[in-house]
């Protein structure tokens, strides 16, 4: 292999690396409740790590019961000393089942959102 080929592929590498930094997204890597759970006591409060940093501004959980009403107590919040990590408290927990939405806004400005149910006994 010579040089000039080499230096391509290093350069070729670097540039998908590059790539791929540049376009990040924040996605969850473990929620609690988890996604689909059956939980018994209700949880006081609903906390998403992601894997990647958020912007706390514009981050955000939401919860609400079977009816759309919120159940969550006060705004969430990304931690401060952990930029992956959000979590808002909750209500006292009624038992039925509850909608956790979200939106993550990472450091460089990419938005996701999604959302998910848990269920209380």
């Amino acid at each position: 292999m010579n040089t000039t080929t080499l230096m391509r592929g290093l350069v070729a590498a670097s540039a998908l690396v590059l790539a791929q930094l540049a376009c990040a997204h924040a996605y969850p890597t473990h929620q609690s409740p988890e996604a689909g759970a059956t939980v018994s006591p209700a949880p006081h409060e609903v906390s998403i790590e992601f894997d990647d940093a958020l912007e706390p501004a514009f981050s955000s959980i939401t919860v609400t019961d079977a009816q759309g009403k919120s159940v969550t107590s006060g705004k969430s919040a990304v931690d401060a000393g952990n930029k992956k990590a959000m979590k808002v408290a909750l209500t006292s927990l009624a038992p039925g089942a509850y909608t956790v939405a979200w939106v993550a806004v990472a450091d460089d400005g990419h938005r996701t959102q999604g959302h998910y149910k848990f269920v209380t006994k």
